[in-house]
């Protein structure tokens, strides 16, 4: 399953940087992960400084 983005997301960035396949976007208050594009590789959520990239 894609990985998703909760609410703990602080907008920082770091994720977006970390996407091999530029999945993730700055939305509305917090970054978004287009689940079509998602490869599941957990790049994101290894750089989170707040763990809000989560396995959906």
């Amino acid at each position: 399953m894609a990985y998703i983005i909760n609410d703990e997301c602080i907008s920082c960035g770091a994720c977006e940087a970390e996407c091999p396949v530029s999945a993730i976007s700055e939305g509305d208050g917090k970054y978004t992960i287009d689940a079509d594009t998602c490869i599941e590789c957990g790049a994101c959520a290894d750089v989170c400084p707040v763990g809000a990239p989560n396995a959906e």
